[in-house]
């Protein structure tokens, strides 16, 4: 156990405890609402989710409406929050949920972790807000607000790194585990900022923090990217009839499985002289 993360337990408890709860999943330790609104957060930032959380629970308040929803509906309901694997992972876990645990969602850490589209930090989050169970629940914000504590220069994208701060967590878990959590991970949102200047003044653990003592948080945490993002160049075809716009159904598998787009080809450089009878709309997607 490291004296510089023991020391953070309870600062970092009180801190979340004064904190107004004004967010819509934290007026209550739901799992269904818990749940839920940790999947909308992965990749989107808290106000961006605000409305598509109250939109969905409306439609959805229980985990059979959500067993039972059909595809298109879900996927309009999780329209503009992206990546919606997402969403459709709820819904196999929702069936899961309904078939293995008489409708209601695990209670332990090792149980969640059998649902899909719930890894560790989700399984983390629910076990320790809803059951007080002392797991970690280590996100990106986490990630930062601990690697800058310890003036780790260790890449935060290695999975070996997650697993070592996450093992460096349990060891520290308090009696208020979901609080701890919840305020290691609103810190990194708040205060402990990525790519920008930290707010290191009102940072309720400022004093321990070493990369704030020895000028580093510009440096940490390091993250190492070892691969690039692939591009496909593509023609995108915008064929109109009258009123009307022709789309077509993406695969059944792959990225955005499932929605629609504008019939498109892989751009084989022809020239658009070539082609005199089409207008068409060149995208890089």
């Amino acid at each position: 156990m490291r004296k510089e993360l023991k020391q953070i337990v309870e600062p970092i408890v009180k801190w979340y405890q004064k904190q107004e709860k004004t967010l819509p999943w934290k007026q209550d330790k739901e799992p269904y609402h818990i749940w839920v609104s940790e999947i909308m957060l992965q990749q989107t930032r808290i106000e961006a989710v605000k409305k598509y959380y109250t939109r969905f629970m409306k439609e959805l308040p229980t985990i059979h409406d959500l067993a039972i929803v059909p595809e298109e509906k879900l996927l309009k309901l999780w329209e503009g929050l992206g990546y919606y694997s997402r969403a459709k992972n709820l819904k196999k876990a929702a069936i899961q949920i309904e078939q293995e645990y008489s409708g209601k969602l695990p209670t332990s850490y090792t149980e969640l972790l059998k649902l899909s589209g719930i890894g560790e930090y989700t399984a983390g989050a629910i076990a320790s807000i809803s059951y007080k169970e002392k797991v970690p629940a280590v996100d990106g914000n986490v990630l930062r607000v601990v690697s800058r504590v310890l003036a780790s220069k260790e890449d935060v994208l290695l999975p070996e790194t997650k697993r070592k701060i996450t093992k460096e967590l349990l060891e520290i878990m308090p009696d208020e585990p979901g609080d701890f959590n919840e305020g290691l991970m609103e810190l990194g949102e708040k205060i402990c900022l990525p790519n920008t200047v930290p707010l290191c003044e009102t940072c309720p653990i400022q004093e321990f923090c070493m990369a704030n003592k020895k000028n580093l948080t510009n440096e940490i945490p390091v993250r190492i990217k070892k691969q690039k993002r692939k591009i496909e160049n593509k023609t995108v075809f915008i064929l109109k009839y009258k009123n009307e716009i022709a789309i077509r159904k993406r695969e059944k598998t792959g990225i955005l499985a499932n929605l629609y787009e504008f019939p498109n080809v892989i751009r084989r450089n022809i020239r658009r002289e070539d082609s005199p009878n089409f207008r068409t709309m060149e995208n890089t997607i």
